[in-house]
């Protein structure tokens, strides 16, 4: 991420286009060249306009790249669960057991996404029960549907798994999704950055090498949880909550 003079850090928003839109609308007027936005994903999945979400992702992006001297990599894009198992279920004629698979994702809220691109969840089902062949056939129309989106789908193959600022500035920040194993290092988190079973509240020294390490989504949706180590800024967005967003200085503030 560089060095950025301000870093704004956007929680999950699970397709609530409304509180997506209005929040847009302010930090539109608030962003300066030399800042940067990182959102924390679960962009989809349980509400109830995922189209018209990820459409708005777009054109917001469209919007500051039209400022004077914001560049292309201000705008950083976390991968969550919700894209992570949307991944998963392009290849789900590969999974075992793969008709479990879909009920289960279906019951963490992809169905809604499904729904979103014209796709029927039973039809998946009936598909993976069938065998190999039929399933893929299901997941092509998927592919299929998401390309008649401009965008789309090179959004969701340009996710970053985590995101944060220059090693050199005084307080170095890191931005994930869920959460991270603090025993582990960066490059060994693997699935940790969305399914850590680690409780992140317990995390009371720094992870080396960040001062801060900030976190978009909590699965209980307790709003802003900020100390000297670590942020979670999840408000509960698109489970009746708000869409937090937290601006972090140099220093980590």
């Amino acid at each position: 991420m560089a060095r950025p003079q301000r870093v704004w850090a956007i929680s999950s928003i699970h397709a609530d286009i409304d509180r997506l839109c209005d929040m847009h609308d302010i930090l539109f007027e608030r962003f300066n060249p030399g800042d940067r936005v990182v959102y924390h994903g679960n962009y989809m999945g349980h509400g109830r306009h995922p189209i018209e979400t990820m459409d708005e992702i777009l054109t917001f992006r469209r919007s500051i790249m039209s400022i004077p001297g914001v560049k292309a990599d201000d705008l950083i894009y976390l991968r969550g669960a919700q894209e992570e198992m949307w991944q998963k279920l392009l290849q789900i004629q590969f999974a075992p057991e793969p008709s479990n698979v879909l009920l289960w994702m279906l019951s963490k809220g992809v169905g809604g996404i499904l729904e979103g691109y014209g796709i029927s969840p039973h039809d998946g089902i009936i598909a993976t029960q069938e065998g190999v062949m039929a399933a893929t056939r299901w997941t092509n129309t998927i592919r299929e549907a998401v390309k008649r989106h401009p965008g789309h789908e090179t959004f969701m193959m340009n996710l970053k798994r985590a995101a944060y600022t220059d090693l050199q500035d005084k307080a170095p920040i890191l931005f994930v999704h869920s959460g991270i194993d603090p025993q582990r290092g960066l490059e060994e988190q693997g699935d940790n950055f969305w399914w850590s079973n680690y409780n992140f509240d317990q995390i009371v020294l720094p992870y080396e090498p960040f001062q801060k390490v900030v976190r978009g989504y909590d699965p209980k949706h307790r709003g802003m949880r900020i100390n000297c180590v670590t942020a979670t800024i999840d408000g509960g967005c698109g489970f009746g909550g708000t869409l937090n967003t937290a601006c972090f200085a140099k220093d980590g503030d």
